[in-house]
């Protein structure tokens, strides 16, 4: 199962961890995980596109992290449109995807 844990304070996003394998197929075949790895992906180079420094992240053979550096509008706005979107998914997949 995909694990998502969602780090806010104050209302702000801090942190976003996304770790393992949702198990809907074999690797190269899943679609959960591919539809995980097209949101964040795209989240994060448009973010990246905006502001080379409101995020910083890093991929690991177990996930990625992303830590959130600005505050600002649409770098808040953005990281919640991926969190809308990776819920969305986890409401579709709940055996795959978990969302916290």
């Amino acid at each position: 199962m995909i694990q998502v844990k969602i780090v806010k304070e104050h209302g702000k996003y801090q942190k976003v961890k996304i770790l393992g394998h949702a198990m809907y197929d074999d690797y190269g075949k899943d679609i959960v995980c591919s539809a995980c790895s097209s949101i964040v992906t795209t989240t994060v180079n448009g973010l990246l596109s905006i502001n080379s420094q409101c995020i910083s992240y890093l991929v690991s053979h177990k996930g990625m992290s992303i830590d959130v550096k600005s505050t600002d509008d649409i770098t808040q706005k953005l990281i919640h449109n991926m969190v809308s979107l990776l819920k969305e998914l986890e409401g579709n997949y709940p055996d795959n995807i978990s969302v916290k």
